[in-house]
């Protein structure tokens, strides 16, 4: 059993899971237990979809990819990336992008290739569950509070998950596409998806999941004053 430390530092986004399936009594076990991330005022603003439904996770990613072919770049509730990309963040995103591609010996001019592995977000991997986090539309109405919360949330379902040697992958491609996602899911009209983390285990032999980005140093991000 990993310490929680073990946990940060092991975890990674993994992009090709098998075909096992996670025994509903251990995905009930992590989401009770992320259930008890704190919250401001104790609003646990979360409203999550555990699906493990091959054919609802398909229709779901179908959904997705023929906006995408139609050329539809986002749908979403929430703008989840900057409008205006500043470095060293827009430098961050290359750098990753660049590296996974390598790894994958794409070229930085195969966009056929890129968009293919970009859509491979909405087959989910390979994996056979995904949660779906929602929260009120208005809880996000004028506030971003709740997204922080509900960001932690994501954060526990993940750590939980490696206690079970469960892997992990948050999705930022499912913002992207939260209506379209929604309405697939005929989620109540007062819901907005801000989420998904893709949960199963590992496949071992892809080449893909030996992709480690780098983890800028501590001094870049923290400032002690003693």
């Amino acid at each position: 059993m990993p310490t929680v430390l073990e946990a940060l530092k092991n975890r990674s986004s993994i992009r090709a899971f098998s075909d096992k399936k996670i025994p509903k009594e251990t995905l009930e076990k992590i989401l009770e237990a992320a259930g008890m991330t704190p919250s401001g005022a104790n609003m646990q603003p979360w409203v999550s979809y555990a699906i493990s439904n091959d054919a609802l996770l398909k229709k779901i990613g179908d959904a997705v990819i023929e906006k995408m072919d139609a050329g539809v770049t986002n749908d979403q509730f929430i703008q989840y990336y900057p409008t205006k990309w500043v470095n060293p963040y827009k430098k961050r995103r290359i750098v990753t992008g660049a590296g996974l591609y390598k790894l994958m010996e794409v070229d930085r001019k195969d966009n056929e290739t890129r968009i293919e592995m970009w859509k491979d977000n909405f087959r989910w991997f390979g994996a056979k569950t995904v949660i779906f986090v929602f929260t009120d539309k208005a809880n996000i109405d004028n506030s971003q509070g709740v997204l922080i919360d509900c960001g932690a949330y994501m954060q526990s379902i993940m750590l939980a998950a490696q206690e079970f040697g469960i892997d992990s992958c948050p999705q930022g491609s499912t913002t992207e596409f939260g209506r379209v996602i929604a309405e697939a899911m005929d989620a109540p009209d007062n819901l907005a998806l801000l989420y998904s983390v893709v949960l199963g285990y590992k496949d071992s032999s892809a080449k893909i999941n030996s992709y480690q980005p780098e983890r800028v140093k501590l001094e870049e991000s923290v400032t002690f004053i003693d």
